[in-house]
């Protein structure tokens, strides 16, 4: 039995496959192979994603070359920035100018990084940039300071944070020579750990631009005995005023949907004022930004010591 006969076996470059055994009309044979990239086979069966996309690509790359930039942030799970989305070539780093990949017309992208160490991790069986390090790749070749803080923020989720913003500032002030790292740089401390999506990082920034109090992000509201009442998107806890966002998952999921319903009219009844977001309020978020300046102005009057 050859590599031939169990082409399950995972991707193989033509010469390893003719090392082998296979001959060249073999491996033409698209009822068992396909050709994902020029110079490797993988089984017909194969799934076309990005990690199977990934794994074939990987032996035709030297080694210390990484997975990196919108490649790393989906593998690694991190919400990609609106203004990147699109872009779904495949990309690759490596500190060594010599060894980048030249791999034209296969929709891969080959970096070469100033920084003499890239920091890497190994995921999926795969040498991928760190959690940190894809942050200055990505963040530096981001043109608004919000898209920056917004790729931060993601890579600090609520559930599953990949970094704190201290070690976002660390690979930021260590990177140098980089078009765009002085902009990475500035925008650290106006990220947030502990959010749940873009539109909540967006909706703070709304507001801070027009110069209110940063709110507190994913806070539990508990009744006076000490019962859970609520998690809120955003709030103000001394003003009782609370800002959630509603998106598509109100729409899709209507026990969510009922459930937040049910708990916002607690807040009410406690005493909070609840304004409630959707994604056109952040095409142009004056009106946003009005209400929750009243909301506060109003807290304020009711208890001049705050």
């Amino acid at each position: 039995m050859n590599a031939f006969d169990t082409p399950s076996s995972g991707p193989l470059t033509v010469p390893d496959a003719l090392r082998a055994g296979l001959t060249r009309k073999q491996l033409r044979s698209t009822r068992r192979w396909r050709s994902p990239f020029h110079g490797v086979r993988v089984a017909a069966g194969t799934p076309d994603d990005l990690v199977s996309r990934c794994r074939a690509l990987a032996p035709l790359l030297d080694d210390g070359v990484a997975f990196s930039h919108t490649t790393a942030l989906r593998l690694l799970g991190v919400e990609i920035p609106w203004t990147v989305a699109d872009d779904t070539r495949i990309h690759a780093v490596t500190s060594r100018v010599q060894d980048r990949p030249q791999r034209g017309g296969d929709d891969i992208v080959a970096h070469w990084s100033r920084q003499t160490f890239l920091e890497t991790v190994e995921l999926e069986g795969l040498l991928v940039t760190s959690p940190a390090q894809t942050f200055v790749h990505v963040g530096a070749g981001l043109l608004l300071p919000d898209d920056v803080v917004v790729l931060g923020d993601a890579m600090m989720r609520r559930k599953g944070p990949l970094v704190t913003p201290a070690e976002l500032a660390g690979i930021a002030e260590r990177t140098h020579k980089v078009k765009g790292i002085v902009r990475v740089r500035e925008q650290v401390e106006r990220m947030c750990p502990g959010t749940d999506s873009s539109t909540e990082t967006r909706t703070r920034l709304a507001l801070t631009a027009a110069n209110l109090p940063c709110p507190e992000v994913n806070g539990v509201v508990t009744a006076p005995d000490g019962t859970y009442v609520k998690r809120v998107d955003m709030l103000y806890r001394a003003l009782k005023v609370a800002i959630e966002y509603d998106g598509d998952q109100h729409r899709t999921d209507p026990a969510q949907w009922r459930d937040d319903v049910r708990r916002r009219r607690m807040l009410e009844a406690l005493g909070w004022t609840v304004i409630v977001v959707v994604a056109d309020d952040l095409r142009d978020p004056t009106e946003l930004v009005a209400r929750v300046r009243v909301a506060i102005r109003r807290a304020r009057a009711a208890s001049p010591l705050l």
